[in-house]
């Protein structure tokens, strides 16, 4: 009988151990209970300077990042810890940590945001994970990852089935290396083609985007967020930002209530009210007076209210900034105030705003502890729906095994045929012979790489890319003669082989002039399409027009092919 007494005892030792373990485990941190419940749980037991660090998720090109790699992964270990400065707790997560800092490929990349991910959720005290974000414009932008041909292109394919493959790839292949968040999917219509950001949007026709938006949101989003290959569809720049009184980007809009309604927004309403995406990126300039990040009219009202919008509202890079240039904001402190009140839940740009100054306001009485309250809420939601709490980590060599795996070249190499636009075709010139006898091939961007590829394309591209001019020696045989000439630059006469361009085409059988835009990163400043590089003129730029109007001259068959992110005036 003492034998069995000491087993009960032992036996209803352990039942109460365990019984007070699991009483003892904080709510949030268990997935049984409902999704509003651990919020509430985890936001009851937060810090104001633990609230203000999940509202901020910087880009890993600023310069708080430091000069090298290094600097940038060890200041990224800081912000995880909640050490960068004593006004936050640990951060948030990151944007475009992938691209910028991580360039040696998916293996480092998986690695690294597995050992920032056992930091947020091993050493800190409430052990909240890290939201990856990285832009998905046309595939995930990073090392190793599938470049997909850019917005426009993508839009002239006219095929919604290949697009919903295109970002399911994006998505796979971002979840896979531990990124949560695919955010720069322009569905604002194009309205100026001066702006340089055009390339990034998918066509001027609002209902084209509309159904372009849903499936993105399907491919990308899915029924489960939790899965392994899906991503949070983060749609940008709300509500737009392609008609500006300038002319320029970041130039302020004048727009009616129906162009509104009847141009802008119905992407949005498309991708929210009905695809459920749960991403959005405020726009840089003021509408109709109103700067967008202190817009609650544009950022609650039509977002949320309307459109039942339940995800994150990212600002722009410097966005909350804005707010002090465009005169609304004496200050950083203020800004923060006006931005929270409308409604920016996370801060990009790692500015005052949402740093020092707002724990200030909330501390004197400036701004609503609910409305902080309301962003942090918003965050952490966007965390479980991700599972992070319960999956934080990736499987490194999964990942190597996905991205730019060989199915996924072949959807980018299908789409970029689907893409090209045959502008004019006289006598039936194309498609040319093989057994032709001798092509010159002429123009700037013939044999030039990164000018392919557009704007939002990784820093690093680890990928071999094949130039017009080697995919035209590929496709025919030793019998073929080809004559290369550049010709002249993209931008300004320092080059000028015009005459030998003349030579070579009137000894041809065939000319293939390749002209148009230079990619945006351009060494020296002279690029002349991507974000910043808006023009004054559509005509082509440098020497170009000559270059083409001489080779025509010559009275050889000519074939003009341009690569450009833009209409050109031709």
């Amino acid at each position: 009988m003492a034998l069995i007494s000491r087993t009960m005892f032992a036996l209803s030792f352990i039942l109460c151990m365990v019984s007070l373990s699991h009483a003892e485990q904080p709510v949030y941190l268990n997935p049984a209970e409902p999704l509003h419940r651990r919020v509430d749980d985890l936001l009851q037991r937060m810090t104001l300077e633990e609230k203000i660090g999940q509202m901020n998720m910087p880009c890993s090109y600023l310069d708080v990042f430091g000069r090298t790699h290094e600097e940038s992964q060890e200041f990224a270990r800081e912000f995880t810890q909640g050490n960068a400065q004593r006004s936050m707790g640990p951060g948030g997560g990151f944007f475009t940590l992938a691209n910028h800092v991580l360039t040696e490929g998916t293996r480092q990349q998986a690695a690294f945001f597995n050992a920032l991910q056992k930091v947020a959720t091993q050493e800190t005290r409430l052990k909240i994970p890290l939201l990856q974000t990285e832009e998905g414009t046309h595939g995930l932008m990073c090392a190793d990852a599938t470049i997909f041909p850019e917005g426009l292109a993508i839009g002239s394919s006219w095929n919604p089935d290949l697009v919903e493959k295109i970002y399911e790839i994006a998505a796979r292949e971002g979840r896979a290396v531990g990124i949560h968040q695919l955010f720069t999917l322009v569905i604002e219509p194009i309205r100026d083609p001066r702006l340089g950001r055009n390339q990034e949007a998918y066509s001027e026709d609002p209902y084209l985007i509309s159904r372009m938006a849903k499936r993105i949101v399907r491919a990308i989003q899915g029924d489960d967020l939790t899965a392994p290959d899906k991503c949070v569809a983060g749609f940008c720049h709300y509500p737009g930002q392609s008609q500006p009184v300038s002319g320029l980007e970041r130039g302020a809009m004048e727009i009616s209530e129906w162009t509104l309604r009847r141009v802008f927004l119905p992407p949005w309403e498309a991708a929210i009210k009905e695809g459920g995406a749960l991403g959005v990126m405020a726009t840089y300039p003021a509408i109709d007076g109103m700067a967008t990040h202190a817009s609650s009219h544009i950022l609650t009202s039509i977002l949320r209210h309307e459109f039942g919008f339940e995800g994150l509202v990212l600002c722009e890079g410097g966005g909350l900034s804005t707010l002090v240039y465009e005169g609304l904001a004496q200050d950083q402190q203020q800004a923060g105030i006006l931005a929270l009140q409308a409604g920016v839940d996370v801060g990009i740009s790692y500015e005052a705003a949402y740093q020092e100054p707002l724990k200030a306001s909330v501390e004197k009485g400036l701004v609503s502890q609910d409305l902080l309250d309301r962003a942090v809420r918003r965050i952490l939601r966007q965390k479980f729906r991700l599972g992070l709490f319960e999956r934080p980590l990736v499987d490194v060599e999964r990942a190597e095994g996905i991205v730019h795996a060989q199915d996924h070249q072949e959807v980018a190499y299908r789409a970029a045929r689907e893409g090209i636009v045959l502008l004019k075709n006289e006598d039936q010139l194309l498609p040319l012979s093989k057994d032709v006898r001798s092509i010159a091939v002429i123009g700037p961007n013939a044999d030039h790489e990164k000018n392919l590829l557009g704007d939002y394309t990784s820093i690093n591209v680890t990928q071999d890319i094949v130039t017009i001019l080697e995919g035209i020696r590929s496709k025919l045989g030793p019998s073929t003669s080809i004559r290369y000439v550049q010709g002249c630059d993209v931008v300004g006469n320092d080059l000028n082989e015009i005459e030998q361009a003349r030579q070579a085409a009137a000894q041809a059988d065939v000319a293939i002039v390749v002209v148009g835009e230079n990619e945006w990163r351009t060494p020296g400043g002279k690029g002349t399409v991507g974000e910043g590089y808006d023009a004054a003129t559509l005509e082509l730029t440098g020497m170009q027009q000559e270059l083409v109007q001489t080779v025509y001259a010559t009275g050889t068959p000519t074939v003009v092919v341009l690569v450009n992110g833009r209409p050109l005036a031709i």
